[in-house]
């Protein structure tokens, strides 16, 4: 049986990705903060495809949530996916230091301690798939997300990193860095804002949750074993 942390599944990329790995012999701990009712549903899909489910809430902007999340996982993993977050938009200068501190945390403190407490056991089984989603602006920056592009940066370079340091175990880590997909974050731009950034994209169109998920699949697999310490950009040619 093939074990799996997925956070934030109750977003748009992280339900696809746990409905896409959902089938018999997989068990799925899926994670979620406020949207209980949306991972439900998440949850009676993977079912229905005969995964093992098991639902973890927890806050990942507080440490000692961490900590339960991480004691509630009685298993050693073999793949860990992170696809939660949170927007933090305006200037700079304007975010107070909790709010700082706070999109600092859950985008870049949070994975690392995650993978703190369950690398040990995939060193020694010897096997691990670990994918962090990241963003364009982890790569690009963005004015009015300069907080938010700065912790997924980090997040490029932990992958970068930590991936240099576990290969030997045959573990591998991989970010996923999607440019504009259409999920629920999109519905609070103004219709006009959409079009535009929609023209704006060479493809001429938004990436799809499953997009993501597809990307996420084939670095999952054994046929990706050899790809490490990469940042796959998935954003229509757009380079933001």
């Amino acid at each position: 049986m093939m074990r799996t942390l997925i956070t934030g599944s109750s977003g748009g990329i992280g339900a696809a990705i746990a409905r896409k790995i959902a089938a018999p012999g997989e068990k799925l701990y899926l994670h979620y903060f406020r949207g209980e009712t949306k991972v439900r549903e998440v949850q009676r899909y993977c079912e229905a495809h005969g995964a093992n489910t098991v639902l973890l809430s927890a806050n990942l902007q507080e440490p000692a949530e961490i900590d339960t999340l991480c004691s509630e996982v009685d298993d050693p993993l073999d793949r860990i996916v992170f696809a939660h977050g949170r927007e933090q938009y305006g200037l700079f200068t304007d975010i107070d230091n909790e709010t700082l501190i706070e999109i600092l945390y859950i985008h870049l403190t949070a994975p690392m301690q995650i993978v703190k407490h369950f690398l040990p056991r995939m060193i020694t089984q010897k096997y691990g798939r670990i994918i962090a989603i990241s963003s364009i602006w982890g790569e690009v920056g963005a004015s009015c997300e300069v907080a938010y592009s700065a912790a997924k940066g980090g997040l490029n370079q932990f992958v970068q990193a930590l991936a240099k340091e576990v290969a030997p175990s045959n573990i591998t880590v991989n970010g996923v860095s999607p440019g504009v997909i259409d999920t629920k974050m999109m519905d609070t731009y103004h219709q006009d804002d959409v079009r535009a950034l929609a023209e704006a994209i060479p493809a001429g169109r938004f990436g799809r949750a499953d997009e993501v998920a597809n990307a996420c699949m084939y670095l999952l697999s054994e046929e990706a074993g050899y790809v490490n310490g990469h940042v796959l950009s998935i954003n229509g040619a757009w380079g933001g």
